[in-house]
């Protein structure tokens, strides 16, 4: 028998408590699908990349044997160089002095960062797998070293969401120099279009976003209205993602046409802010990298879950940190625009209580090895390098793993790529096993098949 209808009195009765999923889906609008797998020991991260490789045995990785040997002829077995123009062994130009409390060795090349040498945990045991820049920065970034893959922040903003609604998930403040591979270090690859890295151009004379506010802000309104209509009814239709994405990313749009001017407008940061990450220095990329590490605080302070800060636009428009030759000239004039911004950063957060919850990361994509290429500078080493981190939920004051004397391989301790994807994604309360997406047949995550959380690291 068929039932008969109810009345609107009964169906207003029987539906009452599912009105206020409505509401909460609104409130929950722009957040992931995805949630914590456990509980996390950081919500947001800012990578600073530092490309084309800072030589480890400059700055944090100290190898006396360097010094010993000096001039004289590589003894360990060469691994195959990038451009095979191996010279003698090459001992660093900047002395190497215990910095604070804990004693971590920083060379002179980084005296302000050296001065936070406490909030660092540094790992000398990185290994990655490609010496050649583009394949090296994919990997870094993506876990793989082909184009197409979604890169570490795509993952982390399709996993977590962000928690700012008029911001994306994933934000890279752009100094003027994309990293070698192209902006596909900043994919969404297959995941939704509203994971890409959204590019801030923090060098550019106009704002962050260009052509960000129209004209007629009421005319526009009307447009997205009419937009988005249509396009939910086509989603209806068609079932398909990729229109779903489509209608978040113009929604995202419209919320940061007033979020961005905000966001850029550094006139209520105090003057010992400002002086403190180097705004008023009179080096002009010194000034640039010290906006877009403030950016930076400002973003994650927003609740944007991946900050990335690319390098400044400076004398090389590629790879700044690339020095095969000039290596204590041009590693000193790089080091002295980032120096000073980053150990600001550092201060900065923790000031405001923000380190606790953001993990920084300082890498680039490979070393540089311990003998010359020709005669004062270093070749591309992936075998061992270092990088740090600082923030939340890492050991402060410490260091992991080892290289051999000479710096040249990871021996202890040895940390790889997709380990430290897998750390990360842990930090942030992700289980990298379990965070995937399916594509094309299969289940796809950030660490492939490989990766270790390294636990070891954790405070």
């Amino acid at each position: 028998m068929p039932r008969p209808p109810i009345s609107r009195r009964e169906m207003l009765a029987r539906c009452a408590n599912g009105f206020g999923l409505f509401a909460l889906n609104a409130l929950l609008s722009g957040t992931a699908g995805a949630a914590p797998h456990f509980r996390p020991r950081v919500k947001n991260v800012i990578l600073l990349f530092m490309d084309g490789g800072v030589s480890h045995v400059d700055s944090f990785d100290p190898k006396p044997r360097l010094q010993a040997e000096h001039g004289q002829p590589f003894r360990q077995k060469i691994e195959a160089t990038q451009f095979d123009d191996v010279g003698k062994i090459l001992g660093s130009p900047w002395a190497f002095r215990p910095r604070g409390q804990s004693g971590i060795p920083v060379s002179d090349l980084f005296p302000n960062i050296a001065e936070c040498a406490d909030e660092l945990c540094v790992i000398r045991s990185m290994r990655a797998d490609f010496p050649e820049h583009a394949q090296a920065c994919l990997f870094m970034h993506t876990g793989h070293s082909i184009q197409g893959r979604p890169s570490m922040g795509a993952w982390l903003s399709y996993g977590l969401g962000s928690e700012c609604k008029e911001l994306p998930g994933f934000v890279v403040v752009h100094g003027g120099i994309i990293p070698t591979g192209g902006v596909e270090n900043f994919s969404n690859g297959f995941l939704p279009a509203q994971h890409q890295g959204s590019i801030f151009e923090a060098y550019s004379a106009g704002g962050l976003v260009r052509n960000l506010v129209p004209s007629d802000i009421s005319r526009q309104k009307a447009k997205l209205g009419f937009v988005a209509e249509s396009d939910r009814t086509f989603a209806e239709a068609v079932h398909d993602s990729n229109v779903d994405a489509a209608i978040r990313n113009y929604e995202t749009a419209f919320a940061m046409q007033s979020a961005v001017p905000r966001l850029a407008d550094l006139s209520g940061e105090s003057e010992a802010t400002q002086k403190l990450y180097g705004l008023d220095s009179t080096n002009k990329q010194t000034a640039l990298y010290a906006r877009q590490c403030l950016l930076a605080r400002r973003l994650v302070e927003r609740g944007v879950r991946f900050v990335e800060v690319t390098c400044p636009r400076g004398s090389r428009n590629n790879a700044p940190w690339d020095q095969h030759d000039n290596l204590r000239k041009q590693h000193a004039e790089n080091a002295e625009i980032v120096d000073r911004p980053i150990a600001a950063l550092l201060r900065d957060l923790r000031g405001r209580g923000l380190l606790d919850e953001t993990l920084v990361i300082w890498a680039g994509e490979f070393g540089r090895t311990p003998f010359a290429q020709g005669g004062n500078g270093r070749d591309h080493n992936p075998q061992g390098f270092s990088i740090w981190l600082a923030g939340g939920g890492v050991r402060p004051g410490s260091i992991y793993g080892a290289t051999d004397d000479y710096g040249y391989h990871a021996v202890e301790n040895v940390m790889t790529v997709h380990d430290l994807h897998a750390t990360i994604l842990h930090m942030l309360g992700l289980d990298h096993e379990r965070l995937t997406y399916r594509h094309a047949g299969r289940d796809y995550r950030l660490t492939d098949v490989y990766g270790t959380v390294i636990k070891d690291i954790f405070a």
